[in-house]
């Protein structure tokens, strides 16, 4: 496609097939000095060398992303490292506790944490999401997550890391305590009244005695309802057990697509599954992560794109493979000899993108070192070109159904500024994205509905029910 070549969903033409009412949502992952494959990023003098634990770098960046009317921010977690991790995951602030500086920097943009299932319990998950709710105003959201590095284990004080079906069935009951807990208080609980003398409505608050298989708490919980309802529940997990969790309780699922026809595929399943559960599909946003490539033409990006790709580490590449086998040590096989075998070194880790790596490698007999250029070529970008050629690309995958929003890697707050002050203008012409903030909330800015509290419902269908009888 040209630098000018117009696309067919363009404002100019009025076969869009864009729903009426639906925009692309748009979303920060903010990466400091660099996280997987992005072996050389903290060289660029725009980065801080300390950009990974400097607020004020976090700071710039989602009032950055604010003033494009991005729909939120998102810090990725994790909580076991070896000297192999990626440069950011090496030295990282927590999630929460930055994003509630973030907060009182910013006004209408998400807030969007990663906190683990697996090593926290739910009261002490709801308490820290439901208080940066109230300190945003509204705008907290939480990244479900199990704990992929199996490592993660040895830090609290467990022997080895939870297999599959244990982590992912805690997984469920956890988040369905946290909403259970974020039901605590109806919203008119505390009315506060001076002339009354009434603080709190006590017939208002409720316990829940969760008793199950993982967990058990009795509530209920010491902070009232959040400006949203409830934080929303984002989910990121590419297994069978990941995409059934996330058809059960997440509100927008983060991905990775290579290509339009796999993004097609994942938002379709990811819907149906939703709806086999009984969930409305359209309450599901399909958010995939991706890295654009921008220059002032098309050749020049991918010029730009072959340098990064060049400047790469394959020893740092080689080494990062070890991650989805649970840090597995690939520096000490033949690099020429076929992909080792390795047995089940990835069962309690990343187990499905281990996997696809060794399924690939025995179909295609390849060794070692084609393995490991093969994953590096993997993290090729779709969306390289000028701005109106990513533009037009990213326009093509929203209305063919690929997506629902875009989760951009930042680093650079040059690069950034090419998207948010290049590519997304022109999105906004076309009517793609938003001309502003329609809500104060991230769950009004991202169209999801505010779940209704549990005890106020079961309240009105009993007065409902207590009227019928006396009518009857």
């Amino acid at each position: 496609m040209s630098d000018s070549t117009p696309h067919p969903g363009s404002a100019s033409n009025s076969g869009s097939a864009r729903r009426p009412g639906r925009t692309l949502k748009l979303g920060a992952v903010l990466f400091g000095v660099g996280g997987p494959g992005q072996h050389t990023t903290w060289l660029d003098p725009d980065i801080p060398t300390n950009a990974s634990v400097d607020v004020r770098w976090y700071i710039a960046r989602a009032q950055q992303a604010e003033a494009a009317k991005f729909d939120h921010v998102f810090i990725v977690d994790s909580q076991f490292i070896t000297p192999d991790s990626p440069h950011h995951y090496l030295s990282r602030l927590e999630p929460l506790t930055l994003l509630s500086a973030i907060a009182v920097h910013t006004h209408h943009i998400g807030l969007v944490g990663t906190i683990t299932t697996s090593y926290n319990e739910p009261f002490n998950v709801a308490r820290r999401l439901a208080s940066l709710d109230h300190i945003s105003g509204g705008r907290a959201g939480w990244n479900v997550v199990t704990s992929g590095d199996a490592g993660t284990a040895g830090n609290y004080g467990r022997d080895e890391h939870y297999d599959y079906a244990t982590r992912y069935g805690r997984a469920l009951e956890h988040v369905r305590v946290v909403q259970g807990l974020w039901d605590s208080y109806e919203s008119d609980a505390f009315p506060r009244d001076r002339a009354r003398g009434e603080f709190f409505d006590r017939t208002r608050q409720h316990t829940l005695d969760h008793r199950g298989e993982y967990f058990g708490v009795v509530g209920p919980l010491n902070l009232e309802r959040t400006p949203q309802g409830q934080p929303v529940i984002f989910q990121a997990g590419d297994s069978e057990e990941g995409r059934d969790l996330g058809a059960s309780i997440a509100e927008a699922i983060f991905t990775h697509a290579p290509s339009l026809a796999q993004a097609q595929e994942f938002r379709r399943e990811m819907r149906a599954r939703a709806a086999a559960k009984g969930r409305d599909p359209e309450h599901v946003l399909i958010v995939p992560g991706i890295s654009p490539v921008i220059a002032d033409t098309d050749a020049e990006a991918r010029a730009k794109d072959d340098a990064a790709r060049g400047g790469r580490s394959f020893e740092r590449a080689l080494a990062e493979l070890g991650r989805p086998f649970g840090w597995h040590d690939f520096t000490r096989y033949d690099l020429d000899a076929p992909f080792p075998d390795v047995g089940d070194a990835g069962a309690r880790s990343f187990r499905t993108h281990a996997e696809s790596i060794t399924t690939l490698a025995r179909e295609r007999n390849l060794t070692l070192r084609q393995v490991v250029e093969h994953q590096l070529d993997a993290q090729r970008s779709p969306f390289v070109g000028s701005p109106l050629t990513v533009a037009n690309e990213l326009q093509r995958w929203f209305e063919a159904d690929g997506l629902d929003g875009v989760n951009i890697t930042v680093n650079s707050a040059r690069e950034f500024a090419r998207f948010a002050e290049q590519v997304v203008p022109i999105l906004r012409d076309r009517g793609v994205v938003r001309d502003e903030y329609s809500s104060t909330t991230l769950r009004g800015n991202l169209g999801l509905q505010v779940p209704a509290n549990r005890h106020t419902v079961a309240r009105a269908a009993s007065t409902l029910d207590a009227v019928e009888v006396g009518t009857w």
